[in-house]
């Protein structure tokens, strides 16, 4: 039976921030803080307490930092998702959490628009990255070669409703999110979704950021040429 709230802890550093997320999230209807931590061995602590289905993380906390709490919460908790809650858009930071297992990257700034989606992309089993992070990220990650293809012919080679799903999965929507808001099947979804993917090449929701980024489909992105109407 599926429970009624995501659980959560938020380990952070600043008391503060702690308080202002826990204000936040108890707020969401289908979201429950159960959790906080200062550090990442509190963190580790509160994973085997309470088994939340969500921690999020900062990267830098005395101690043990974000990183490794992180590769260290998915060795002994892999039912956990880690979402990381940060102020560093570098892209170092973001492969190195990825590496370790996390599930998600928020930047600070981008409290109120994606903290929310993030959380409930990650309880999906899905991963999240901040379109910030995702622009800072284009033309800089080695092995963009999945991306050669022209903004143009990305309109040529997809349906309009797989161009539809890829602005929305790089958004970080949900199947079950993106079948609401396109008024079609979650069976659907995951049809086009594998479409697009063998279409343009791409294996990761990393991929289909950066791409949709390069096609001009995401707000904050370079605009790209279209072909006229």
């Amino acid at each position: 039976m599926r429970k009624k709230h995501i659980t959560v802890v938020i380990a952070d550093d600043h008391a503060i921030l702690r308080a202002g997320l826990r204000m936040l999230l108890n707020q969401q209807p289908d979201i429950k803080v159960v959790g906080e931590a200062e550090n990442g061995e509190h963190a580790l602590e509160q994973v085997r307490l309470n088994k939340p289905d969500i921690i999020l993380m900062d990267i830098s906390m005395p101690g043990t930092g974000g990183v490794e709490a992180t590769a260290e919460i998915r060795r002994k908790s892999p039912q956990t998702r880690v979402v990381i809650l940060t102020m560093h858009a570098e892209s170092a930071y973001l492969d190195s959490v990825l590496a370790a297992g996390a599930s998600g990257y928020v930047l600070k700034r981008s409290l109120d628009s994606d903290l929310l989606k993030a959380i409930r992309s990650a309880h999906e089993g899905e991963t999240f990255i901040d379109s910030g992070v995702a622009v800072h990220l284009v033309g800089k990650i080695p092995g963009a070669g999945p991306h050669r293809l022209a903004a143009t012919q990305a309109h040529d080679i997809l349906s309009r409703r797989e161009l539809q799903v890829l602005k929305l999965v790089a958004e970080g929507c949900t199947n079950r999110q993106i079948a609401s808001q396109a008024f079609i099947s979650v069976k659907s979804v995951e049809t086009y979704r594998a479409r697009l993917l063998i279409k343009l090449q791409i294996k990761t929701r990393r991929d289909i950021v950066r791409y949709a980024i390069e096609a001009g489909l995401l707000a904050g992105a370079v605009e790209s040429s279209k072909p006229s109407k």
